[in-house]
């Protein structure tokens, strides 16, 4: 029987001496998981139950591989963290070796991809910088998603040629047994305590060769109030007492971090979205989009472009995109063509199933009956926000001060403002989630900024997106000089609006969106032309009200009866001062009164429900005084 060729990479020369005194009848995937061993080739299944003797094994060292080279890990190895395969430093000299193979080696979609390859290819000018700073002796923090955690201190520290002391969260298990020395002291120590206990222990022990890696930094301090807990003062106080020892620790954008926390460390590297171009190798640039979607998932969907597909995937993470392909190509792998525009659906709803709050808009600017020089001034700005022409002359220098970063539509209640914003996120192909003023403000202090701060968060990883703050005034009201409380916590929501706003990346498709009565209440501050865009939405002129009543006669299925004899025009002469909610509930109120009690919508019958409302408008009008 002929032997099957596997080639292990080893972290260690001296496990190669282990591995060969490996028995021939050990099962193959045994002798290979939770010693950090990385594969040339992937291991196929059909072998995983192979024993040791079926396969002529074949030992490379980590560090005589060429940096472009692609590495596989051991199927189901839980062990300590295996090597990633090495980092080409971008715009870096090619070393001297055998050309490049596999997925990355040439211009085009890769055969297949990991996600740990796919976020070392999206962050390799980062990665490359931190390992720098550590590899000077600098402790960094990193800012990002969890989902990349993993893959990036594995990366970081191979190319730092540093190991890595890493705080697994194994060890602080809640059925963890306590160390011999709290069991003499008769201390039960809660999860948290222990990590800080084996934290301290690591730090006494840590080598110079070492880095300390902290995967959890903003979980283990307990939150951004210091004095709310023991375990965060006592983190403090431990990172300090040893200054001297590198650390490399990582915080989720939204989990705030205590300052005398974060001064610990010398940089703070800040991961957020993917750029829009990659380097596989030096000098040569390729859409990430081409990079990180396989052969077979381009190919399946017709029409796809690389370039233009960025826009719908830029504020997510490689993890998150990698998933999301998966899950696209299966869900669409039937006999059945597929289009990019089954693709985009699926990834709208994969990201908005992520976040419980933001939805798929069904409202179309077609839906909206009349305000047509509202819709021209929203068709106008979509047009610059969709152009994503590269131009190599002014258009691209100034592109990004063209595209709005938000609206605000302001107007009496019922004229479809809030309507008008789900109509744009449509228009855009972009997730929605309205949230109103009150909803983001709290009672405690600091929570409504964190509150705001996941918003944007979530609004970026789902982009394209549009967030619509309703009752706009009871967020952003005027800030105040006054030194009570409630002005000073209106006034720190202000500031978390304006430096969510004046962070946003022109390839990360956001619009945010405020309605409101009131824009004598907003901040100055926002109404700059620079953030937001101010639309007025009146009452409906007697164009727009015939527009408006159009278009739900014809929802309604009255289109024929209120279109003789000039009922339409009766109506909309007659109903002065109604909103668009009111004229949707007079063509409502006739088709019920049809449908149910046999009343035919004559002239009569839409001047007794036009009176109405009116009656209601002067009633309140007389309570008022």
């Amino acid at each position: 029987m002929s032997l099957f060729p596997l080639t292990i990479v080893l972290p260690e020369e001296d496990l190669g001496t282990v591995l060969r005194g490996t028995r021939d009848d050990t099962p193959i995937l045994q002798a290979l998981r939770g010693r950090g061993l990385r594969l040339i080739e992937p291991l196929p299944e059909t072998l995983h139950g192979r024993r040791w003797q079926d396969f002529a094994v074949e030992f490379r060292s980590l560090h005589e591989l060429p940096p472009w080279t692609v590495l596989h890990p051991v199927p189901g190895d839980t062990g300590p963290a295996a090597a990633p395969p090495p980092v080409a430093p971008p715009g870096g000299p090619r070393p001297a070796g055998p050309k490049p193979t596999g997925p990355l080696a040439a211009r085009g979609h890769p055969e297949s991809i990991e996600e740990a390859e796919a976020v070392r290819l999206t962050y390799a000018q980062q990665i490359e910088q931190v390992a720098s700073l550590l590899g000077n002796g600098l402790p960094v923090l990193v800012v990002c998603d969890k989902t990349l955690t993993r893959h990036l201190h594995e990366a970081i520290c191979l190319l730092a040629e540093l190991r890595p002391a890493l705080l697994e969260p194994e060890a602080v298990a809640s059925d963890a047994p306590a160390s011999a020395e709290d069991m003499l002291a008769g201390v039960s120590m809660n999860p948290r305590q222990r990590r800080l206990a084996r934290l301290r222990e690591m730090l006494r022990e840590l080598k110079h060769t070492e880095v300390l890696v902290l995967p959890h930094l903003d979980l283990l301090c307990g939150g951004s109030d210091i004095s709310a807990h023991a375990e965060g003062r006592d983190l403090v106080e431990l990172l300090y007492e040893y200054p001297e020892r590198l650390v490399l620790a990582f915080a989720h954008t939204a989990l705030p971090l205590p300052e005398v926390l974060a001064e610990r460390f010398s940089v703070r590297v800040g991961l957020s979205g993917m750029p829009p171009q990659v380097s596989r190798s030096p000098g040569t640039e390729i859409p990430l989009c081409e990079a990180l979607v396989t052969e077979a998932e381009a190919g399946h969907f017709t029409g796809f472009d690389a370039e233009e597909f960025f826009k719908y995937v830029a504020g997510m993470s490689p993890v998150r995109l990698r998933q999301a392909m998966r899950y696209a190509h299966q869900r669409h792998g039937g006999p059945e063509p597929a289009t990019v525009d089954d693709l985009r659906q699926t990834l709208l709803e994969f990201k908005a199933q992520q976040s419980q709050s933001f939805e798929l808009p069904n409202v179309t600017l077609d839906d909206i009956g009349g305000y047509e020089d509202v819709k021209t001034q929203i068709r106008q700005a979509l047009r610059i926000i969709q152009d994503r022409r590269q131009d190599t002359g002014l258009l691209r220098a100034v592109q990004g001060e063209l595209i709005p970063r938000g609206f605000i539509f302001h107007g009496p209640p019922g004229t479809g403002k809030t309507l008008f914003a789900k109509a744009i996120a449509r228009e855009m192909k972009a997730t929605v989630q309205v949230v109103s003023g009150p909803e983001m403000t709290d009672m405690y202090v600091g929570e409504s900024e964190r509150k705001i701060r996941e918003l944007f968060a979530a609004a970026r990883r789902s982009a394209p997106s549009v967030i619509v703050f309703d009752e706009f005034d009871a967020l952003a009201t005027e800030r105040s000089g006054r030194s009570d409380g409630a002005s000073r916590a209106g006034n720190s929501i202000v500031a978390q609006i304006l430096t969510e706003m004046d962070g946003f990346r022109p390839d990360v498709q956001m619009l945010v969106i405020g309605t409101t009565n009131r824009i004598d209440m907003i901040d100055p501050a926002l109404l700059r032309p620079s953030r937001f865009q101010s639309i007025s939405i009146a009452l409906p002129d007697v164009e727009a009200r015939r527009a408006i009543l159009r278009h739900h006669a014809r929802r309604y299925g009255l289109e024929a009866r209120l279109g003789r004899h000039g009922l339409l025009d009766m109506v909309a002469n007659a109903a002065e001062l109604c909103n668009g909610d009111e004229l949707r509930s007079i063509v409502r109120d006739a088709y019920v009164g049809l449908v149910y009690r046999q009343e035919e919508p004559d002239a009569w019958r839409l001047g007794s429900l036009v009176g109405q409302v009116l009656q209601t408008h002067r009633d309140k009008k007389a309570a008022r005084r």
